[in-house]
């Protein structure tokens, strides 16, 4: 306890008073350490000192038991389009003792940090070209039904989204989005990491009354919009009552945001340091590819570290084109590097490319295993999903899908293991003859193990981030392998 001496400078009562409430003062406060009620909240604003800044996660912001403060649970999904050189890619030994393949060396340094898995497929996925990207995270049955399903960040979003200023993250560079809304409807993406760096951590021109006025003009449409929706609700038959609902569903969701947004108004986002902000608040062309990954890379990790959000996508290509990598000397794009048709030359390249995009994402890594909050690196609190929806790209085939997790040791996930569903399938294990190509081709087209679903690694990342759910698209159960 804190004590004060009263002593003879009490000459009345109203200087004893002054005593008591002091002392009043210093027991209140002193409860509130016990309590610990006086820890900050991670949305602070150091008003009181002359400063506006929200703050990131501090060490005076976390309880003195670890299981008292709701921990930020991080995901970011990364996607490659147009499959690999799956001769070079895969690797051919399960469990621990694994080597990594030409193609992952670079992830060598984060044996411990993460997982390979090998026979994964999306069923709906096999034989459609230019959709894998489209189902990657969703599972939905394109060419089934036209309109997709929800994909597992938005389902992430909806949990993480309260604590954060931004729901989620969509990244692409060209152009196409992996994340799908509630009703299926594709996201939108940015591929300019200037656009991206001013949009999370610069304020808009005209200050905080104008966001505010275009919020509640936004408000009010949304409001007529849903007025008028319910009118006419009554008059409609079922199927077109479904497709209205359908519509109004997205129209809840702009209005749940708007109302987010006009929440956060009034917190100022973080300030950034001037060297990192002249580093990515920058346009970078694609033909420097690996320095426009990298600014990418590090702007993801920076939302993360600030706590701007929590969930993330980045799609670094598209499946109809994919691009070069001058800088290494292979300039075709990787759609025609995929249809190699066993050319020499052009597998070569493919590889190049595939253990280049590798070496990026080996650069995420580190910055995510460099970078703390208050609970250790992000890496530890961080899924990274690595990977694409297609494995041969010559012949599409979408079995035995290229698959590397990443970090979240601290949400409990446990790595140094080449997970091999093949090899599960059969009774002596699976080997793979990787001089005999067809053979090889052939379990990138018939999954060796059907019932190796991604949707069950994407089911088992979603609970990790406290969805509440046993079941996503057409998954069998979870990857307890993983656990």
């Amino acid at each position: 306890m804190i004590g004060y001496d009263t002593g003879a400078a009490v000459r009345n009562e109203a200087e004893t008073q002054v005593v008591r409430n002091r002392l009043t003062r210093q027991r209140n406060l002193m409860a509130q350490f016990l309590t610990q009620r006086w820890l900050m909240n991670r949305r602070h604003v150091l008003r009181g000192l002359g400063v506006s800044l929200a703050l990131p996660l501090l060490d005076c912001m976390k309880p003195l038991h670890a299981a008292d403060i709701n921990r930020p649970k991080r995901s970011v999904f990364i996607y490659l389009p147009n499959g690999v050189n799956t001769i070079d890619f895969q690797i051919t030994q399960s469990g621990a003792d694994y080597k990594f393949s030409k193609s992952l060396m670079p992830l060598e340094k984060f044996r411990d940090r993460v997982t390979p898995i090998s026979g994964l497929y999306h069923p709906h996925g096999l034989g459609h070209h230019h959709n894998c990207s489209s189902i990657w995270l969703t599972g939905g049955k394109i060419g089934q039904s036209e309109r997709n399903t929800i994909s597992i960040d938005q389902l992430m979003a909806q949990v993480t989204a309260p604590q954060t200023r931004f729901s989620s993250l969509e990244l692409s560079n060209q152009g196409h989005s992996l994340a799908y809304s509630s009703d299926g409807i594709q996201l939108p993406a940015q591929g300019n990491p200037s656009v991206v760096f001013r949009e999370l951590f610069e304020e808009p021109q005209g200050g905080t009354a104008k966001q505010r006025r275009s919020l509640q003009r936004r408000g009010s449409v949304l409001d007529a919009i849903l007025g008028e929706a319910r009118a006419l609700g009554d008059q409609l038959g079922t199927d077109d009552r479904g497709r209205l609902d359908q519509y109004l569903t997205s129209v809840r969701e702009v209005e749940i945001r708007t109302q987010r947004a006009d929440k956060w108004l009034d917190t100022p986002r973080p300030k950034i340091d001037p060297a990192d902000q002249s580093r990515l608040n920058r346009d970078i062309s694609l033909d420097r590819l690996g320095e426009y990954l990298r600014t990418m890379y590090d702007i993801i990790v920076l939302s993360f570290q600030t706590d701007l959000t929590r969930v993330a996508t980045f799609s670094t290509g598209n499946e109809g084109t994919g691009p070069a990598v001058p800088e290494i000397g292979v300039k075709q794009d990787r759609h025609s590097l995929s249809h190699h048709n066993a050319n020499p030359k052009l597998m070569q390249d493919l590889t190049a490319s595939d253990t280049f995009n590798i070496q990026q994402f080996a650069y995420f890594l580190d910055r995510l295993s460099q970078v703390k909050d208050a609970d250790g690196p992000l890496i530890d609190s961080t899924m990274a999903l690595y990977g694409s929806g297609m494995a041969f790209g010559h012949s599409h085939g979408n079995a035995n899908l290229p698959i590397i997790l990443a970090g979240g040791g601290g949400l409990g996930f446990k790595h140094g293991r080449h997970i091999d569903f093949n090899a599960k399938a059969k009774p002596d294990g699976y080997t793979y003859d990787l001089d005999n190509h067809a053979k090889h081709y052939a379990i990138c087209h018939s999954p060796v193990n059907s019932k190796a679903l991604l949707s069950n690694l994407l089911l088992t990342m979603a609970q990790k981030m406290d969805v509440p759910t046993e079941k996503f698209a057409d998954s069998n159960g979870t990857t307890s392998e993983l656990i």
